[in-house]
Order: C-alpha cells, then structure tokens, then sequence
C-alpha cells in the first residue's frame, strides 16, 4: 500500500471564481499537517475539495494509493463550528454516536457496544459529564471536542479538522492538540487549517502555505522561510510571530 496523500492539480470554483489553482503535493502517511494562509487562500476549499465536499474543476486526490470515495469509513471530518446547526435538538452522546455509522450496515442502528465506544471517545476528550446536555448548552471549546470525539468514533485513519482552535478556551486548545499528536504518534494523518502562525513549530511536523495556489508545502522549518511567508502574506514577516494571521 502507497502510504501517502497525494494532490494532483486540483482547482476549485465558486461561483465561476477560481478559489484554489493547480495545487499539487505529497504528505507522507503519520503526519500532522497545517494548512496556512492568509483569509480567502482557499484553505477551507482545498480541504474540502480533498474531500469531495466540492466539486473539482481539475485534478486527482488519492490516499494510499485510493480515491478518498473508497475510503470514505477511514475518513473523518471536522467542520468550522459556524457551519454547525447548534440548535438542532441532538444530545452531546447522539452526537458522538453518530461517528460509529459508518460502520454499520444499511438500516442498523447502533447496538450497546458502539454506545460504549461512543462514551469511551468522550472520556478521550474529558465530555462525558456532559453526555446527556444539548449540543447548544456547551462552550465553544466544549463544542469543539464533542466534534473531535465524533471523528474519533469513526475509528478514522486520515482527519481533517477546519479551523478547530477558533473561538476556543486555552485547556481546550491545549487538549485537542495532545490528542491530535497521540493520534499522530499511532500512525494518523491529520490535516488542519490553522491560523495562529506563532504556533505552527510546535503544532505540526509539515505546513502547507498557499494563497490560492500552492506556496510550498513540506516540513515546518522549510516552509516558514522569510520569501515564502511575504509571498504568501504580502505583509512584514517580523508581525508573523507576534500575532495570528
């Protein structure tokens, strides 16, 4: 088996604009991997057309050696929190729950066996005392990791996290990013779209730096070079690390 994730010339549009162009690279397998840029770089795009969330123009995305479709159960997706609906009347634990369908056959329910795993990926996320609340009635943070339990229910191999440091308290951040690294350290790959670039050296492995096209991608020290980061940001470099872009 390839043990990669490799994007080939993949270009989006919304609305007959070019949001990301010709963007190609290879992640090697077990990486924790940071997708930054400026706003409106396309990093949300390009995670989502990796997915198939949005249509391609161009361009080909395998992951060990398969289309993401054919390991759809392996995948696991964790959206911006603005793009949930938190209203809907759903339970911290249903929540979670929902990670295990993929894994059930057609017209299954979850039995007692995925509800114990359910609230073993809470305890994973320090949730459980809340099992029982409406989604609504959490933190942001709380959200968040309600979010990333459900992705761990999936018992996924490659995840993709947008933005998930948004909004969210300092325990929480501190939290979601031991246990993405634990989850690297088991052989995951992990894709988040990150904005705090004064924490990139210790978050990730690998960046990927674009604006709308590919800037560079490769190991954290390589990408965070002075030309890069201008080109990407069309800004002074020396604010990079005194504050989040």
């Amino acid at each position: 088996m390839e043990n990669h994730v490799k994007v080939e010339n993949i270009s989006a549009s919304y609305n007959g604009n070019i949001a990301i162009k010709n963007i190609s690279f290879t992640v090697l397998t077990g990486k924790l991997v940071g997708v930054i840029g400026p706003n409106g770089a396309g990093k949300s795009t390009l995670i989502k057309t990796m997915l198939g969330l949005i249509p391609k123009n161009e361009g080909t995305v395998t992951v060990a050696g398969k289309s993401v479709k054919a390991l759809k159960q392996e995948v696991a997706y964790v959206p911006q929190r603005v793009a949930i609906d938190w209203d809907f009347p759903i339970t911290v634990r249903d929540t979670v729950l929902l990670g295990t369908f993929p894994h059930l056959s057609l017209f299954k329910r979850p039995r007692k066996k995925e509800r114990q795993w359910a609230m073993e990926c809470l305890e994973k996320v320090n949730m459980t005392a809340y099992a029982n609340r409406q989604i609504a009635e959490l933190s942001g943070g709380q959200q968040q990791r309600v979010f990333l339990a459900r992705a761990l229910a999936q018992k996924a191999t490659y995840f993709f996290l947008d933005e998930p440091f948004v909004g969210i308290d300092v325990a929480s951040e501190k939290m979601i990013i031991e246990l993405l690294k634990s989850l690297r350290d088991e052989g995951k790959t992990i894709f988040v779209v990150h904005h705090d670039l004064s924490k990139v050296e210790e978050y990730f492995d690998e960046l990927i730096l674009m604006n709308k096209r590919l800037i560079k991608a490769g190991p954290v020290q390589e990408v965070i070079q002075t030309d890069l980061m201008t080109k990407a940001y069309n800004m002074d470099v020396s604010l990079f690390y005194r504050i989040g872009v």
